[in-house]
């Protein structure tokens, strides 16, 4: 009966570490398709401001999503952390530190879309600002998603790296699984730093990244979900580790 019960936390952890994979990714996604990003006319900052207004509250709605997605993502940093903790403590807590790194950036990402609403709808701000130093001064926060998505993804580059390197040495996953997770995020660390450094030729390589990550998140997030991780060799990490 013990042993049950020390089988069933590290599964447990596994599981609940593949929903918030397998949320997080259907989340975004949903997001992006029916979110607010619709919202946005590239290159024009007048329109963009004129849809904002007209549907405030699906831009809220939006802000609130984000933040509660981020959440997902400390969620998932943790069970990952308490998955892998047994392979090796010190890369797992950095793991889960480059992860909670991410969620931040993206607080901060929502957090400049609240001051845009902030801008448009306070009188104080209408009435020192012009309406083109306004639009201008709204356009720049709304610029400033763009590159802190550049940032954020290089966080889930290196953290998911590092986590995909403890799947492989515990093999408490099929190592094949955990190498192309390792290469796909290195991809997806290659593109971040590419879009932040030379913009105009990053396309390519990031939607191919992306769709690369994707594609491997959805998988893990499905095993960790249906078979969970390897109890034999989680048992063998702990005994060596007493």
């Amino acid at each position: 009966m013990t042993n049950q019960i020390a089988n069933a936390i590290p599964q447990k952890a596994a599981k609940v570490a593949g929903w918030a994979y397998l949320l997080i990714i259907v989340s975004s996604i949903l997001s992006m398709i029916f979110g607010p990003y619709k919202l946005s006319v590239p290159g024009d900052v007048s329109a963009t401001v004129t849809n904002i207004m007209a549907n405030e509250t699906l831009f809220r709605i939006g802000a609130a999503y984000d933040l509660l997605m981020f959440a997902g993502v400390i969620i998932l940093a943790f069970y990952l952390y308490v998955t892998l903790k047994s392979v090796n403590k010190n890369l797992a807590f950095l793991a889960m530190l480059w992860r909670v790194a991410e969620a931040i950036i993206g607080c901060l990402m929502v957090f400049s879309s609240l001051i845009v609403l902030l801008l448009l709808n306070g009188e104080n701000y209408t009435e020192v600002f012009e309406t083109e130093q306004l639009q201008a001064l709204v356009g720049l926060f709304l610029d400033v998603k763009p590159v802190s998505v550049s940032m954020l993804f290089v966080f889930i580059g290196l953290g998911t790296i590092v986590n995909c390197y403890l799947f492989y040495k515990s093999q408490y996953i099929p190592r094949i699984l955990a190498v192309l997770g390792m290469i796909s995020f290195s991809l997806v660390l290659i593109a971040a730093l590419m879009t932040i450094i030379t913009p105009n030729n990053a396309a390519a390589i990031d939607i191919a990244a992306k769709a690369l990550a994707t594609i491997w998140e959805v998988v893990i997030g499905l095993w960790l979900i249906v078979k969970g991780i390897n109890v034999k060799q989680w048992e063998k990490r702990n005994l060596e580790s007493v």
